[in-house]
């Protein structure tokens, strides 16, 4: 019978007078229920007589009862009559369990003991008892069995130790799990909770309803395959790749997603991921929280399409970074740029000098992932032949005379970002072949170092020569030619869009006259009539440099040029050189075409095509490929 802790206080206040121990147990069975107590009784002469042995029972802090075999109480100590206020015989009556159990307690206890009291193993239980100022409190109870040498059951001694404050301290706890679990269901947050390998162990109910699922359904299929399920498709392989990659570091992360809801529609969450760590550092839970961004996300889209538009707009208005005009044949290149300025592919930029290829790349690298790093620009043609490996690549020191220090070249400052050769054309024949190797490996060696040295730049190239005929004359490698192009870009001539020279010449009037403090009223007709007529061989920077000196020079508002600025060595070009290049190439195409004829398809040997025209195998090989050409239909059948 369950005392309360209380009680020794009065045991021990009434132990001086040396109370009647009660009765109805032997000896043995008294040594016994003390063991079943705290008590321990190792020496013989510690148990003088019975009498002091009941004492000793009385005494322990805890209620005793012992029980026959079937569970009938036959005798209880002090402590346990004096909480329930019961006698002995009161406690050995059959209904001595419905008085003193709560009647919630009653049915379940009765089970329980059954079950326990039918083996001859010990066993516990937990129950509210009656004491005798009326109230119920919590007991843990305790039973042993004590066992014959056949191994029957001859006893059981019953324990209770008062847990009340300890049951009330859980329901405390309980409450305020429960409300704790309140609070976090009316988050307007996402909140998960995950085991150490960020398998779900737990959500809110706000995600849950966002979902329109139970914890069992969330549950169900695993995480990996819910992830896949619930994600949007576009940002699944990111998503799975930021949460591996943060659930194996152990520290906080987060990562943005597209969740799909029980509407069908998918919205952005912002996740925060959080790891518990117990006593030795180790992860044991990660908690994670999700916030509703899809409104700050469409936001951004807006800012970002204005930032487009405002984007595009600005380039209209300062005519995509100094490349100046409207005709069609600029917009055509433009359009190519933009199309490719996004890619790391290889462009190569062909036209003739002062049509603005150094332009070009700049757009392009503007317009690139990599307009944050570096633009390098390389003039091939001015660096003397003896140095530009060490240019281009570095050299280590002592890897020749006056090499006192190791030095970083273009491509190692450029890493990240773009390179931009210009001349491509004149590259010497040993460097030809190392820029090959740049472009196929993507490594390079200094001078004096036999070491590969990784980089990541973009290669864009530009000439004004003709390389597929430096190929066919052997100054120029076919490999590398193709490597370049594997987007041409032709620039336009000025003579190719003449309907940009007005726009061209107010946009560096107004450049020139701000920097000189000069501001032109108008210009003059005659100037205008000699610009649109002038067929400029050195193109808009030929122009450029034309009305910088005008500017210079001129002494009052109307701008004028001095026409024999214009006449000094001035080459003379066809009205229509478009027309006059497409009857070249047809004579050409004839020239070959007839003596491919007369050799049967056959270009090398003395009867071959290439000795007929007097020009070399490889130049006319690469003249068929030019044209077009199909040298196997001239092939004569072989007589049968």
């Amino acid at each position: 019978m369950p005392p309360d802790s209380r009680q020794v206080d009065v045991h021990q206040k009434h132990g001086e007078r040396n109370p009647a121990p009660a009765r109805g147990a032997t000896r043995q069975e008294l040594a016994t229920a003390a063991g079943a107590g705290d008590v321990k009784l190792t020496e013989p002469k510690l148990l003088p007589d019975e009498q002091e042995l009941r004492r000793i029972v009385d005494l322990i802090p805890q209620t005793i009862v012992v029980l026959n075999p079937d569970g009938k109480a036959i005798y209880a100590n002090r402590v346990a009559l004096e909480y329930t206020g019961l006698s002995l015989d009161e406690v050995r009556a059959d209904n001595f369990r419905d008085r003193v159990f709560h009647p919630e307690d009653v049915q379940r206890l009765r089970e329980e003991r059954q079950r326990g009291l039918s083996g001859s193993v010990p066993f516990e239980n937990e129950q509210r008892s009656l004491g005798q100022d009326g109230k119920y409190r919590w007991f843990l109870i305790r039973y042993n069995p004590l066992i014959d040498e056949r191994g029957n059951v001859i006893r059981w001694y019953a324990t209770g130790t008062d847990i009340e404050y300890r049951k009330q301290a859980e329901t405390k706890l309980r409450q305020e799990e429960r409300e704790l679990r309140q609070l976090i269901d009316f988050l307007p947050q996402h909140v998960l909770v995950l085991d150490k390998d960020g398998t779900l162990l737990q959500v809110n109910k706000t995600m849950l309803d966002y979902k329109g699922l139970t914890l069992e359904e969330m549950k169900g299929g695993g995480t990996r395959e819910r992830i896949n399920r619930d994600v949007h498709p576009d940002d699944l392989e990111r998503v799975q790749n930021e949460r591996s990659a943060g659930l194996s570091k152990g520290v906080p992360f987060e990562t943005e997603k597209r969740l799909l809801g029980k509407d069908g529609q998918f919205r952005w969450f912002l996740f925060r991921y959080n790891p518990v760590l117990n006593e030795a550092g180790e992860i044991v839970r990660w908690f994670a929280t999700a916030t509703d961004v899809e409104d700050r996300k469409q936001a951004e889209d807006r800012v970002r399409n204005e930032a487009i538009a405002l984007r595009e707009q600005i380039d209209r208005e300062s005519m995509f970074e100094d490349i100046v005009g409207s005709s069609e044949a600029l917009r055509k290149v433009l359009r190519q740029v933009a199309r490719v300025a996004p890619s790391d592919s290889t462009v190569l930029i062909l036209g003739e000098t002062g049509t603005g290829k150094e332009l070009i790349a700049r757009a392009m690298h503007k317009r690139s992932k990599r307009a944050d790093r570096a633009f390098i620009p390389v003039n091939c043609a001015a660096i003397p032949t003896s140095l530009i490996a060490s240019e281009l690549f570095g050299h280590e020191k002592g890897a020749f005379t006056g090499a006192t220090q190791r030095r970083l070249g273009r491509f190692e400052s450029a890493n990240g970002g773009t390179i931009f050769l210009d001349e491509v054309g004149d590259l010497p024949p040993e460097i030809q072949i190392a820029l090959l190797r740049v472009l196929q490996e993507r490594e390079i060696e200094r001078v004096g170092s036999n070491k590969s040295i990784s980089i990541d730049v973009r290669v864009l190239a530009a000439t004004h020569h003709d390389l597929e005929a430096l190929v066919a004359e052997g100054r120029f490698r076919q490999d590398l030619l193709y490597r370049l192009s594997v987007v041409p870009i032709q620039m336009p001539s000025l003579r190719e869009r003449r309907e940009d020279i007005p726009l061209l010449v107010e946009y560096f009037i107004g450049r020139f006259g701000k920097k000189a403090g000069k501001k032109f009223r108008t210009i003059d007709k005659k100037t205008a009539r000699l610009f649109e007529s002038y067929q400029w061989p050195g193109n808009v920077r030929e122009l450029q440099n034309v009305i910088e000196r005008a500017v210079i020079l001129s002494e009052d508002d109307v701008f004028s040029v001095d026409a024999a600025w214009l006449k000094q060595n001035t080459p003379q070009f066809s009205d229509s050189p478009t027309a006059l290049s497409r009857v070249l190439l047809r004579h050409e195409k004839e020239m070959i075409e007839s003596a491919l004829a007369e050799s049967g398809g056959r270009v090398s040997g003395p009867s071959g095509a290439a000795a007929k025209l007097r020009i070399p195998t490889r130049t006319l090989d690469s003249k068929i490929k030019r044209l077009g050409i199909n040298k196997f239909r001239f092939k004569k059948p072989q007589a049968s």
